[in-house]
């Protein structure tokens, strides 16, 4: 990373209030870290993802069970991690940064996980590619499932 580019996101992420002490060791040591914090709300938003919050528990809170269609998913993107609910009651979760070039991953649809940026598809059940370019599965995430709350480990 460049030092101009260096210095450019670590203004626009001051100006933006989110210059927390971790990002900024993260921004100039040039490391890739993700915090929540790192995230922008709009895109969460746009994604169909909503802002994960901090569980008691240590966790960080994804959403309600109820959010998850059966058959289908719902893609958390602040979080960077896509649940589905392959069947009823069984909830899976995967990275939601597709193994080609990293993009964000977002839909799940028709029982693939989908990537907007070269058309990787994922399949709901384990995370594998059912369509390129993609070269490996979406690695797994551990939640936690507790009444109807789904908790990202």
């Amino acid at each position: 990373m460049t030092q101009e580019h260096q210095a450019t996101r670590r203004t626009l992420l001051a100006g933006a209030g989110l210059a927390g002490v971790s990002v900024l060791a993260a921004c100039s040591s040039g490391g890739s870290s993700s915090t929540a914090s790192d995230a922008a709300p709009s895109s969460s938003a746009a994604a169909g993802g909503s802002q994960p919050s901090a569980s008691s528990g240590g966790g960080t809170v994804l959403g309600a069970t109820s959010e998850i269609p059966a058959g289908g998913g719902k893609v958390f993107s602040a979080a960077k991690v896509v649940v589905t609910q392959p069947s009823g009651g069984q909830f899976k979760a995967f990275s939601a940064i597709c193994t080609h070039q990293q993009c964000i991953v977002d839909q799940v649809a028709n029982g693939t996980i989908d990537c907007p940026c070269h058309g990787s598809k994922f399949s709901i059940k384990d995370g594998s590619v059912v369509a390129g370019p993609a070269p490996s599965p979406l690695p797994t995430q551990a939640i936690t499932v507790a009444g109807n709350q789904i908790t990202l480990s």
